[in-house]
């Protein structure tokens, strides 16, 4: 074997890019290749899925099992019950994480892994389904399964047509075909996705309540109508929001006030040390409602180029106020 440490010379650079070229063009074309394949074989497999009161095992070796490993979060996270089990951890005690209902997906490109086939009897005589994703049609695991899923491949990507590199490309494309046709099958919501990645941004932005970040009670800036100009503003200073809500005796919200009001007051040369929260509030301030999504806040403030909103419930009473900042530190936008 000749080591080259660097691409010295052109000649040596062109012919990296060659061979990777190569590599993308073999492995695009074996993924649509495997797309004209898919047929009932594929429609029987989600069929036995859907149908399935378990969950889909996932098993593979070597390159096969990182590929499974994949696909099962993928299932997981798309609203099917899914785990991996390495092959040979299951005949050394891991056969009794699956039972009855359960459905194997075993993955193996020659279709003749020998801890697969090991095990692969067991799995009729103890009721569970078995779903082949292999490239040998005529193997040991494709004659003990129920479906199979067809991932041959005319050749590797690598230039020595040995390390798994088309086949496992194609592996993981058929397991999120598999994924997504059962996802929609299911009628999956981007909601049901959000419940799987709370941790997420998307999951932040589909879960996430006004109510869970708001400012409730005593850190609410709230006046009633009848408050004088200078209590409002100690009231605004004590909050630290730039906004006073003014609510009635029911705590409905009938105005607000803000330091662009005050500013505009200052600016008009108006005499304010005689004024109450009712001179100088602003009628039907903008409000959302306490059971809407924090994004939903967050495209308000955006559309009227605010930073506070008030919070209310059905009944149009203060409950809470919203800031962007509160929105920036849970990460809602």
């Amino acid at each position: 074997m000749v080591e080259v440490n660097s691409l010295s010379n052109q000649e040596q650079r062109n012919r990296v890019l060659k061979i990777a070229r190569e590599a993308l063009e073999i492995e695009s074309v074996a993924v649509s290749q495997l797309a004209a394949r898919l047929g009932d074989g594929f429609l029987e497999a989600v069929e036995a899925i859907l149908g399935s009161t378990g969950r889909v095992v996932v098993m593979g070796m070597g390159k096969s099992g990182h590929v499974g490993k994949k696909i099962a979060a993928t299932l997981a996270s798309t609203g099917t019950a899914a785990f991996f089990v390495h092959p040979a951890e299951a005949s050394h005690g891991d056969l009794g994480m699956i039972k009855s209902g359960d459905l194997v997906l075993a993955i193996s490109n020659s279709g003749e892994s020998e801890e697969l086939s090991s095990i692969l009897p067991l799995f009729k005589r103890q009721g569970i389904g078995l779903i082949a994703m292999t490239g040998n049609l005529n193997s040991t695991l494709a004659k003990h399964a129920e479906f199979i899923l067809d991932s041959s491949v005319q050749k590797e990507a690598c230039p020595l047509n040995l390390a798994p590199t088309a086949s496992t490309a194609v592996q993981m494309a058929l397991g999120d075909a598999l994924a997504v046709a059962l996802l929609d099958a299911k009628g999956f919501r981007p909601e049901d996705f959000a419940r799987s990645h709370p941790g997420g941004a998307l999951g932040r932005r589909l879960l996430t309540l006004v109510s869970d970040v708001m400012r409730t009670g005593g850190h609410i800036p709230t006046v009633s109508e009848s408050t004088s100009f200078i209590d409002l503003m100690k009231e605004m200073s004590a909050k630290g929001l730039g906004a006073a809500a003014i609510v009635d005796d029911t705590q409905a919200v009938i105005g607000i006030f803000t330091d662009g009001d005050l500013r505009r007051l200052i600016e008009k040369g108006l005499s304010l040390s005689e004024l109450k929260a009712k001179d100088v509030m602003r009628l039907t301030p903008r409000t959302l409602n306490v059971k809407s999504l924090a994004v939903e806040a967050a495209k308000e403030m955006e559309a009227h180029r605010i930073t506070s909103l008030l919070i209310v419930d059905d009944e149009n009473k203060l409950v809470g106020i919203l800031n962007s900042n509160d929105l920036m530190r849970a990460k809602v936008i």
